[in-house]
């Protein structure tokens, strides 16, 4: 449901001596995320000469600019009159995002804590790899480690706890879940998260123009494949990846 735009929200906040926050709520929402999606889109198209740098996370737009160039209150004051412009929470997304379909092997030694999570959900193994693989997630913002999405929403039964424990290592690749959202890691690390498949895509690529394979606003589906499969791409950068733009 739309967040009123009377109901304190959006707010502008500063953000050290360059830099303002603009967030659209204080939890994550579809709306929310949306709206700063689309915030940062429509920043972005009005080049402003002072605004040096903008990105998002789950619910807020951040702004950096050049305080030689503009004035704190001066800034303030034009952001304010883009939010006044329309309802954020009810806009379009921004224009050039993408669809990707990611091989992924769900279970056995590829996702050693599927059956975990699952039960946690109310779910079979089985039911919680068809729930997954039906549902088109949203990459909300890309954080923790380079090029690492937050991927969401699942259905109302993935609104599971992270563990009271980490997990020593997930390999780069490796999709978990938690709190209705997936996280598809860059590169192997500990975490909180329940890790439930595997994937060979390679999302942080230093060594290119764009070093981030995914970005926020793309939309994302796993397709379960067999280890056999997954094996064939492990050569390709895209792990057997597709994409499509969808608007």
């Amino acid at each position: 449901m739309p967040i009123d735009m009377s109901d304190n929200w959006p707010v502008i906040r500063t953000a050290g001596y360059d830099g303002f926050l603009v967030s659209f709520g204080d939890s994550l929402s579809e709306t929310a995320n949306r709206a700063a999606l689309a915030f940062r889109a429509a920043l972005e198209g009005a080049g402003w000469g002072g605004v040096k740098e903008c990105s998002t996370s789950l619910v807020s737009t951040y702004v950096r600019f050049d305080p030689l160039a503009e004035d704190h209150e001066a800034l303030r004051s034009k952001l304010d009159e883009l939010l006044q412009t329309r309802d954020w929470y009810a806009v379009a997304l921004p224009k050039g995002r993408r669809l990707w379909r990611v091989p992924t092997v769900f279970g056995g030694n590829s996702g050693p804590q599927l059956d975990e999570a699952a039960k946690v959900a109310g779910m079979t193994a089985k039911e919680a790899i068809a729930s997954i693989s039906s549902t088109r997630v949203r990459v909300q913002t890309i954080g923790f480690a380079p090029g690492m999405p937050y991927l969401g929403e699942l259905p109302k039964g993935w609104d599971i706890p992270r563990q009271t424990e980490l997990t020593a290592k997930v390999p780069a690749g490796g999709l978990c879940v938690a709190i209705r959202q997936l996280v598809l890691f860059p590169v192997s690390t500990p975490t909180g998260w329940r890790h439930i498949g595997q994937s060979a895509v390679k999302l942080f690529r230093p060594e290119t123009d764009e070093p981030f394979l995914l970005r926020p606003g793309d939309e994302v589906e796993f397709h379960p494949v067999s280890v056999e499969e997954l094996a064939e791409h492990q050569n390709d950068p895209n792990g057997g990846a597709t994409c499509e733009v969808i608007s």
